[in-house]
C-alpha cells in the first residue's frame, strides 16, 4: 500500500473513519469528491485507478494527495479565486440599484422605454460612467446586486403609508395581547371564486400547450372566510350575494364558531361592513366582538388575501369545472384538507406580518 500511513494500521483506519463520517455530512458535492480521492487513495489505490474512477486527470489526483499529505482535511478546502477586478466602483453599483428601482427608463432619457433591460441596462452604464461593459458583464453585476429580472405587480396608488405604519403598530399591540385580554384574533375577507380563474404556468411538451377548457363564463363561488391568526385555523362560508344582511348572518356565525372569549376581527373597508344595520348587532356584542378596520386600499396588510391566492393556485388554476358545485366541493375540500394542518398556514400566511 503506497502511502504515508502503511506502517500504521491504526492511524490508517482513523482516517479512513475520519473522511467516511465527513462525506456523510458534506452537502458539497466537489468536496465529495476531493474527500473520495482521499479515501480510495488510504484504501491504496493507485493515481492512475483513483483518476478513472473520479474522472479527473491524474495530476489533479495528485495535487490533491499531495496537499493533504502537507495540511490534511484543511489542504482540501476550496480556494475561492477573487475573480478579475471590478470594472464599477460600490458607489456605481449602488447607483445601479438605485436607479433600477426607483426609476424607469424614459425618466433617465430613454424615450418611450418603460421596463429595464440588460441592454438599457448597459447602455445607461455606458451613458453614465464612460464604461464599457458587455451583456454578460452587466448580468453578473445585477446578479450580485440581488436584482432580477421579475414580474412588476400593482398596488394601490392611493394606499395611505402614515396609517398604514400606524396599523402595523396597533397590530402588534393585539398580538400582545392574545391568550390575555384577547382571545381570537381574526383576519376576514370575501373572494369570488370562479368556475375558471387564471392560467399559469406548468410543464407540458415542449413546443406545445396544455389546453384548458371553458365556457367562456363569469359565473363563481362567493365565499366570506376568516384566518384565526393564533391558531391558523380557517372558516368559510358560501353565499350567494354580499350585502349588510349576509355580513351579520356570518358575525352571528362566528360567534357561534367562537363561544367564548374577546375577538377583534380585522377587515377591509367594503360598504357592507359598515352597515348601519349592523349597529344594533355590534351593540349588543361589543364586548365579544370588535372590528378593526384596515387603512383604504391596503388589501397587503389583509392576511387572509393570502389564503385567496393559494386557493386559487391549487384548485383553480389551469382547471375546468363543468358547474359551480364543483367549484364549491373543490373549495371546501381543500378548506378541510389545509385545516388538517393548521402549522403550514401559520407558516404560510401569518408569519410574515
Amino acid at each position: 500500500m503506497d502511502n504515508i500511513y502503511s506502517n500504521n494500521t491504526l492511524e490508517l483506519n482513523e482516517k479512513i473513519n475520519e473522511l467516511k463520517s465527513i462525506m456523510k455530512e458534506t452537502k458539497n458535492v466537489r468536496m465529495y469528491k476531493r474527500y473520495l480521492v482521499i479515501l480510495r487513495h488510504l484504501e491504496g489505490a493507485s493515481n492512475v485507478d483513483i483518476a478513472k474512477m473520479v474522472s479527473l486527470d491524474q495530476h489533479t489526483v495528485g495535487d490533491y494527495i499531495k496537499n493533504y499529505k502537507a495540511k490534511g482535511l484543511l489542504g482540501l478546502v476550496m480556494k475561492h479565486s477573487t475573480g478579475a477586478p471590478r470594472k464599477l466602483s460600490k458607489d456605481q453599483e449602488a447607483m445601479i440599484v438605485e436607479i433600477v428601482t426607483n426609476k424607469t427608463p424614459d425618466e433617465v432619457g430613454f424615450e418611450s422605454r418603460k421596463n429595464w433591460t440588460i441592454e438599457i441596462i448597459r447602455q445607461w452604464v455606458i451613458k453614465t460612467f464612460c464604461i464599457t461593459m458587455s451583456h454578460r458583464g452587466i448580468h453578473e453585476i445585477l446578479h450580485r446586486l440581488n436584482l432580477s429580472y421579475t414580474r412588476p405587480t400593482y398596488v394601490l396608488k392611493k394606499a395611505d403609508k402614515e396609517k398604514q405604519e400606524e396599523f402595523k403598530v396597533t397590530f402588534e399591540d393585539l398580538k400582545k395581547l392574545i391568550n390575555g385580554e384577547l382571545a381570537h384574533l381574526l383576519f376576514e375577507d370575501e373572494s369570488m371564486i370562479r368556475d375558471y380563474q387564471a392560467i399559469q404556468k406548468t410543464w407540458f411538451k415542449k413546443g406545445q400547450r396544455r389546453k384548458i377548457p371553458t365556457y367562456g363564463k363569469n359565473a363563481g363561488v362567493k365565499l366570506i372566510g376568516i384566518l384565526d391568526y393564533g391558531t391558523g385555523k380557517v372558516y368559510c362560508e358560501e353565499h350567494e350575494r354580499y350585502d349588510a344582511v349576509v355580513f351579520e348572518r356570518f358575525l352571528k356565525c362566528i360567534l357561534e364558531q367562537y363561544p367564548t372569549g374577546k375577538i377583534v376581527m380585522i377587515l377591509d373597508n367594503a360598504r357592507i361592513h359598515h352597515a348601519k344595520l349592523l349597529e344594533p348587532f355590534l351593540y349588543e356584542n361589543k364586548n365579544r366582538l370588535e372590528l378593526v378596520f384596515l387603512p383604504p386600499y391596503s388589501p397587503e396588510l389583509n392576511l387572509i388575501e393570502g389564503l385567496w391566492g393559494w386557493l386559487k393556485s391549487r384548485i383553480i388554476n389551469n382547471a375546468f369545472y363543468p358547474t359551480l358545485s364543483r367549484v364549491s366541493e373543490a373549495v371546501q375540500r381543500f378548506i378541510t384538507h389545509i385545516n388538517k394542518t393548521p402549522t403550514e398556514i401559520i407558516d404560510r400566511l401569518c408569519i410574515k406580518m
